[in-house]
């Protein structure tokens, strides 16, 4: 079943006085339980796809229906709500708030939903767990090496349970071998059923998910890994 689908979606900005086609009648599908990659150079149009996807941005023309619902009939409460409960979100820098340790920064998904303390403990702990973090509950990130806040970031977008988790340039701050390792991460909660979106300029990391979605001057085109 497909979970996220697009038809010509257009998006606009104006820079100075002149008009940038950030995307180009784009159109794409990603089915429920897939890993897919969306690649392309720096001001292709990934970050401005990757909002639309998230509901951070509405598209100026176009159709985007995420699980079989056109996202123009959301009001902005519900969109709120479904990137709350829906989407977890990864970005390259981590984004974690500094004064809150670990599990705090996990947890605060579940603070905006309005889960009690005794409820949401247990589900941050479970997140943390997953990403092989949770010894380290206690630590602020400043004590965490760049690779244990990016993990702490992908427990934080686990807390919520999404059925999507989108990614945008995950290992971009990290070395190598710290980027296989959160690579795996991802190819494991992919083989646990999570829909995954991880938007990447690297071809050597775009070609870890199962297929890849190529992007260029905002229009989109679809290469078989």
């Amino acid at each position: 079943m497909a979970m996220i689908v697009m038809k010509d979606i257009c998006k606009m900005y104006l820079v100075g006085d002149e008009e940038v086609h950030a995307l180009d009648h784009a159109s794409l599908s990603i089915d429920e339980g897939e890993f897919v990659s969306i690649i392309g150079p720096s001001g292709s149009g990934k970050s401005t796809l990757m909002n639309i996807i998230g509901c951070l941005d509405t598209a100026d023309a176009g159709t985007y229906l995420l699980e079989d619902i056109p996202i123009e009939d959301y009001t902005e409460n519900e969109l709120a709500k479904i990137r709350n409960e829906k989407i977890g979100f990864v970005f390259q820098n981590f984004n974690l708030i500094p004064n809150l340790t670990a599990e705090e920064n996990v947890e605060l998904p579940l603070i905006y939903q309005g889960m009690k303390r005794a409820d949401r403990a247990p589900r941050g702990e479970e997140a943390l767990m997953q990403v092989g973090l949770d010894q380290r509950a206690k630590h602020l990130p400043t004590e965490l090496s760049g690779g244990q806040q990016q993990r702490v970031a992908i427990a934080r977008a686990l807390v919520t349970q999404p059925s999507l988790i989108l990614a945008d340039e995950p290992t971009g701050n990290l070395d190598s071998k710290t980027s296989d390792e959160i690579l795996q991460i991802f190819l494991d909660l992919n083989k646990q059923g999570k829909t995954i979106v991880l938007i990447t300029h690297n071809n050597e990391i775009a070609q870890q998910a199962s297929r890849s979605i190529h992007i260029f001057d905002g229009r989109v085109s679809e290469v078989t890994t």
